[in-house]
């Protein structure tokens, strides 16, 4: 395993033959696998790690690329071939990991990936559309308000039956809090395709199994980044889940896990 500049905390859940590397979103951490996991647990053992100033690691110390940092921490844990999944943030650090390291990527699942620089070249208006509705978080994270932007962040990305701020539990609305400050960081990697994946031949060199997962009831601008993975991507399978938003691997972990399953297969 590489030596990390910060360590990473890492835990397993199941007791599968499958391994699974899970990269959680932002403002989450690794627990947010387990219901998922839990339905899995017979044929796949979920290894997780908790992005810097998320969960049991470290608060990042604001070095180098915050993707980047992911990437290099995700590859610590994938030392012998996975089954890659990746959730929002974590989607697209799932992809870098493909990118860079297909040889140790058996299968990558794309969960709601927030690359919105794809969608910038195929649907620029639904990416200016989320940018409209993103203004009240951005204006709170500039005021340096970090409870008022977690609020915000939050909500922007919830169903209308998802659980209001004040329902969550203090431990979780902290950990939002402590996580929210590094959301800015992502954005030279998702908006400016900083890693260079929509270079010639990049996705288009991707050979392995891809799933494309989405909700029904999610913002408008995932579907359209999708749908343009899917054109970009030889081997991709791009399917929606019903009734699902974008927090789907944890609102909707069995309709996830029967998708994940049809796909190994």
């Amino acid at each position: 395993m590489r030596d990390l500049t910060q360590p990473i905390h890492v835990r397993s859940i199941g007791k599968g033959a499958r391994d699974v590397l899970a990269i959680h979103c932002t403002i989450a951490h690794s627990g947010a696998w387990k219901r998922l996991a839990s339905l899995l647990s017979e044929e796949a053992t979920f290894h997780a790690f908790d992005m810097l100033s998320h969960g049991k690691s470290a608060d990042w110390d604001g070095l180098g690329d915050f993707q980047d940092r992911n990437v290099e921490a995700a590859l610590t844990v994938l030392e012998r071939p996975m089954d890659v999944v990746g959730h929002s943030f974590g989607a697209t650090v799932a992809l870098r990991v493909a990118v860079e390291r297909p040889d140790l990527v058996r299968s990558l699942t794309l969960i709601e990936p927030v690359f919105f620089a794809v969608a910038l070249q195929d649907a620029p208006d639904i990416v200016a559309e989320h940018n409209r509705i993103a203004q009240p978080y951005q204006e709170a994270m500039q005021s340096g308000d970090w409870p008022l932007a977690a609020r915000l962040f939050n909500r922007m990305w919830s169903t209308d039956d998802s659980p209001r701020w004040l329902q969550l539990p203090k431990v979780t609305r902290e950990a939002m809090i402590r996580g929210i400050p590094v959301v800015p960081a992502c954005d030279a990697s998702l908006f400016d395709d900083r890693a260079g994946l929509l270079g010639p031949g990049v996705l288009g060199g991707l050979s392995l199994p891809v799933l494309l997962l989405r909700g029904s009831r999610t913002q408008p601008v995932i579907g359209g980044i999708n749908d343009s993975l899917a054109r970009r991507i030889p081997a991709a399978f791009n399917h929606m889940v019903e009734g699902a938003g974008h927090m789907l691997p944890i609102s909707h972990p069995q309709e996830t896990a029967q998708h994940l399953k049809m796909f190994w297969d």
